[in-house]
């Protein structure tokens, strides 16, 4: 979130954070009363009733899509960060076997994220969300109390405390891949006692409203302390010495890991809609989408360790549609009435910023690519380069 106040400016980007948390709000609102108006309570069943094949066709490449890269995003940082802490902890070489992010990523995926992925009913991981947002909590507070310490190490950046800057478009698509969770609206509907329109309400102003006090909370503070120094990955800002930011990434890294299975549910189920065609869901079908996904992601996550362009390719490409064009036409198509009726002018021009930002986000990605493809993941930043080696000396025996 800081990395996205750094492309839109500080004043700007938190005023934006605040537009894609109502309009995310709404939206999520809107997919559920789509499901009251056409009996289908799925995300593919609604765009099926409101555009036939074609748009259960588009909806389930897109909702196949951002999870699948959600999945590689997460085991990017997972294995840069628990690399960072295991060469701290260890004092081992840069060159060992355990300090290379592959060999930590695969053990990662063995040990924790494939077990997970193999669970059939979402709702067993409502204890495994649940220390997620634990973990959530006691990074902030870390980021917090380290605040003050980082000041006078980081360098100042000229017109770093701009209101606006020209990347508003790249902001929004990573504030769009935050709070996108459209994707498994339906899934959690089912999962709740008595579910209504109502009870549903309720639950998504909570939720997006406690979501968007955590991110403005890491974005503001994360950009106050590093201002354009920023990365897309916060934790790769802090010293690879710092120990209490060690124990953040640790954090970070469980919470990664316990979020990882979410998305592959989603993407798994995209699959066997569109393979098992009603045909029964076997538990060797059942395993083997599970394995591929886990594989073909793992080994992508390996080709790239720059976390910033995966973010923003995922939410233009992906998040951006799926979060606030589709509902939005969803719910017109589905509501009766004329389409510049009161009832539906909210969601018309929720489709067409969806549609605004996607299609300028796409444009602007493919013209800047080698720009925002660059990036110091996974390199200990220029200002803690001597206390890192300094302490990297004493800690070894």
């Amino acid at each position: 979130m800081a990395y996205a106040l750094k492309e839109a400016g500080f004043g700007l980007g938190l005023i934006l954070l605040v537009v894609v948390a109502v309009v995310t709000d709404y939206s999520l609102i809107l997919m559920v009363r789509s499901g009251h108006l056409s009996g289908a309570f799925s995300y593919q069943g609604i765009m099926q009733a409101a555009f036939g094949r074609p748009g259960f066709i588009l909806l389930s490449f897109l909702q196949f899509f951002y999870p699948f890269i959600a999945m590689v995003s997460y085991n990017i940082v997972v294995g840069d960060t628990v690399t960072k802490v295991l060469i701290r902890m260890t004092g081992m070489s840069h060159d060992s076997a355990l300090a290379h992010r592959e060999l930590v990523t695969l053990l990662a995926t063995l040990l924790v994220t494939l077990p997970l992925c193999l669970q059939r009913d979402v709702a067993r991981l409502a204890r495994v969300s649940f220390m997620s947002l634990v973990f959530v909590a006691l990074i902030l507070a870390a980021i917090i109390a380290r605040a003050p310490y980082m000041e006078p190490l980081v360098p100042p950046v000229v017109d770093g405390w701009r209101f606006a800057k020209g990347d508003l478009v790249p902001a929004v698509g990573i504030m769009a891949f935050a709070f996108m969770c459209h994707h498994n609206t339906f899934l959690i509907y089912h999962s709740m006692e008595g579910a209504s329109q109502k009870r549903w309400d309720t639950v998504t102003h909570i939720s997006v409203g406690v979501s968007a006090l955590v991110s403005f909370a890491f974005g503001a503070i994360g950009y106050a302390t590093f201002t354009d120094w920023a990365q897309g990955d916060l934790l790769e800002n802090y010293c690879w010495s710092d120990d209490l930011m060690n124990g953040a990434r640790v954090m970070f890294s469980a919470t990664i890991l316990l979020t990882y299975p979410f998305e592959c549910f989603v993407a798994r189920e995209v699959l066997k809609n569109t393979i098992l065609c009603g045909r029964p869901d076997t538990t060797f079908m059942h395993v083997g989408i599970s394995l591929v996904l886990v594989i073909v992601t793992l080994l992508l996550s390996m080709i790239t360790d720059c976390l910033g362009i995966v973010l923003e390719l995922n939410g233009i490409l992906a998040a951006v549609p799926l979060a606030y064009l589709l509902p939005a036409l969803c719910y017109c198509k589905l509501e009766v009435g004329p389409l510049f009726s009161r009832r539906k002018l909210p969601a018309l021009l929720t489709a067409l910023f969806g549609a605004g930002v996607a299609i300028m986000g796409t444009v602007l990605l493919i013209l800047n690519f080698e720009t925002a493809s660059e990036c110091s993941h996974g390199v200990s930043m220029s200002y803690c380069r001597i206390l890192d080696n300094v302490t990297t000396l004493e800690v070894r025996p």
